[in-house]
């Protein structure tokens, strides 16, 4: 099945000067487990649940660190027109949860394990 029919369609993102806490308020109210984190309109990277637990263990103050200072910056992307299949084996192997999806190059959506489970399972 394309990423076109399973992809989350609302990208939910921070500006990459914005206080871990405001970033993890914003996860808890939307119940997601990433945000794309933009400079201007710029794709800039990919924050995690995980980053927030790495930046809390490092012990700085979270009010005062940024979502740029510790978003992958080296994000992957998925097509509309790519195979589901072949996106869950690039999560695989990268080890990474959550994609977000481009079309010609813009972000339009999210798509993350947990919806490509759940088709395996729906469709199996």
């Amino acid at each position: 099945m394309l990423i076109r029919n399973v992809y989350r369609t609302t990208l939910f993102g921070c500006r990459a000067d914005e206080p871990l806490t405001e970033v993890a308020r914003q996860m808890a109210d939307k119940d997601v487990g990433s945000l794309a984190v933009f400079d201007g309109e710029e794709l800039a990277g990919l924050i995690t649940e995980r980053d927030l637990v790495r930046a809390l263990a490092a012990g700085p103050d979270p009010g005062s660190e940024t979502a740029a200072a510790h978003a992958a910056t080296r994000v992957r992307t998925a097509s509309l027109d790519e195979d589901s299949q072949d996106v869950a084996q690039r999560m695989l192997e990268a080890g990474i949860r959550h994609l977000p999806v481009e079309d010609g190059g813009r972000p339009v959506g999210m798509v993350s394990m947990r919806d490509l489970l759940a088709l395996e399972v729906w469709s199996g």
